[in-house]
């Protein structure tokens, strides 16, 4: 009642021996990650204003995180897992269907059921990207075999969100005179009824960890509430729809996440209250006139 089968299957997983060698590369990856870990700890610690320094945070994790990651995630389900989960909806046997590598290097393989394939990066580069709509779709709905998603239409999104994600992470200005300043933008929102607006929030969450945690608390929270109404409002997976005891198990777990997070977001905010805040330094401003309210 987890959904782990029907998400390796959207995976484009079809065998034990796949799931071991994913097993073995994540921990090779812990054990990397460990040791850079230890390293930017105890051998080339960072100051603690390089963890202020917002704008740099926000291009690396937009670019890098998001951005790349997206690109990378899309990348396999182009090139992994729908020519897999096509054969799958087709009825092949996982026995005979290609090894994951084949669909990578074997172009003639991956023509045979996306003729663009054969095009390569020609429709790319000459603008013709609705040469590319047989793996990039936007048909919306649900794969009638299935029940679930289009695997293309996740596809598209990731790529266009990932399209998304690397232009954000030009927008913050670092080094280079180039680009948005958060302080900047919040102090400048200023209307006609709001006193101060926004002056002296960038400093608070700058520099409470307490204010931080409540607001990402809060979101994370309110986020896993929408997950869980979007899991079988709009099933990402092949076959969890039909699946009610995973359904109801994954929609009971992201509602008591959900709830816990948006208590501990409340919590987090009065211990900051409690603190953190210093009246003086907010005098007129959007968060005391809320206050005083």
């Amino acid at each position: 009642t987890s959904g782990w089968f029907q998400m390796w299957r959207a995976e484009g997983i079809t065998s034990e021996v796949e799931l071991y060698w994913i097993a073995m590369g994540g921990l090779v990856m812990s054990a990397i990650m460990l040791f850079a870990g230890w390293f930017h700890y105890h051998k080339a610690a960072p100051k603690l204003e390089w963890f202020q320094n917002a704008e740099s945070m926000m291009n690396h994790h937009l670019a890098g995180l998001l951005g790349l990651g997206c690109l990378s995630w899309s990348g396999h389900q182009i090139h992994i897992a729908l020519p897999i989960n096509k054969l799958l909806d087709a009825g092949v046997s996982p026995q005979e269907i290609p090894l994951p590598h084949e669909f990578l290097i074997n172009r003639e393989l991956m023509s045979q059921l996306y003729p663009s394939f054969e095009k390569g990066l020609a429709p790319f580069f000459g603008g013709h990207w609705s040469e590319y709509s047989d793996f990039l779709t936007f048909k919306g709905g649900l794969n009638p075999i299935t029940g679930g998603l289009w695997l293309t239409d996740i596809a598209h999104h990731h790529l266009a969100l990932s399209v998304l994600f690397i232009f954000a992470g030009h927008m913050y200005r670092t080094n280079w005179g180039i680009g948005h300043s958060m302080k900047e933008i919040l102090e400048a929102h200023k209307g006609p009824f709001t006193g101060e607006g926004h002056k002296g929030l960038y400093e608070i969450l700058t520099t409470s960890w307490h204010a931080q945690l409540a607001i990402n608390l809060a979101m994370v929270g309110s986020l896993s509430i929408i997950v869980a109404h979007h899991m079988y409002a709009m099933p990402p997976y092949p076959y969890i729809a039909t699946d009610y005891a995973t359904q109801l198990s994954l929609f009971t777990h992201h509602m008591w996440i959900g709830g816990f997070c948006v208590v501990g977001g409340a919590a987090h905010g009065a211990i900051f209250m409690v603190r953190d805040y210093t009246p003086a330094n907010n005098y007129n401003n959007l968060l005391d006139r809320v206050l005083r309210h």
